[in-house]
């Protein structure tokens, strides 16, 4: 089955040392999640690093779910990858990069993922997946906006 791939950029009117700061405090994690998928961090450390390991609970359509993301990657304040260990994808790869702009910040997300159970997978992505996805980064993309300082989107 092949892999999805979701990008996103905005820009944040914050220095870079900020918006990686904001972003490597795994309490920040579910102020910038929808509330619908009820995301808590059980288990991690006060601050992200190489090797970090989180344990998430959240909901999906009522259904609860555990996720265990893995920090792969960090080069701070630069860039980071998160990986999923453990949850509902089959794979879900998070590339963060934070790029110098005009005074402020580009944050450019890359995921690259595939879900389980091949065609019903497929199916599922086409339906609602990637349209949830989507909406996520969308409400990211605000909360972002009210907790980090003004955005700009590349359309905007």
């Amino acid at each position: 089955m092949a892999d999805y791939i979701f990008e996103s950029r905005v820009w944040l009117a914050r220095a870079r040392p900020e918006v990686f700061e904001f972003f490597a405090d795994p309490a920040n994690l579910a102020r910038i999640t929808p509330p619908a998928f009820c995301l808590r961090v059980l288990a991690g450390p006060a601050a992200l690093s190489a090797g970090a390991v989180l344990d998430l609970r959240m909901s999906w359509l009522g259904v609860p779910l555990s996720w265990r993301a893995f920090i792969r990657e960090w080069d701070a304040p630069y860039r980071f990858v998160d990986v999923q260990v453990r949850g509902p994808y089959a794979r879900w790869e998070h590339r963060h990069q934070f790029l110098e702009d005009r005074g402020g910040t580009w944050l450019e997300d890359r995921v690259t993922y595939r879900l389980p159970l091949g065609p019903l997978g497929r199916a599922a992505h086409a339906l609602l997946v990637h349209r949830q996805i989507a909406a996520s980064w969308e409400y990211r993309t605000r909360r972002l906006g009210e907790l980090v300082g003004p955005i700009r989107t590349p359309a905007g």
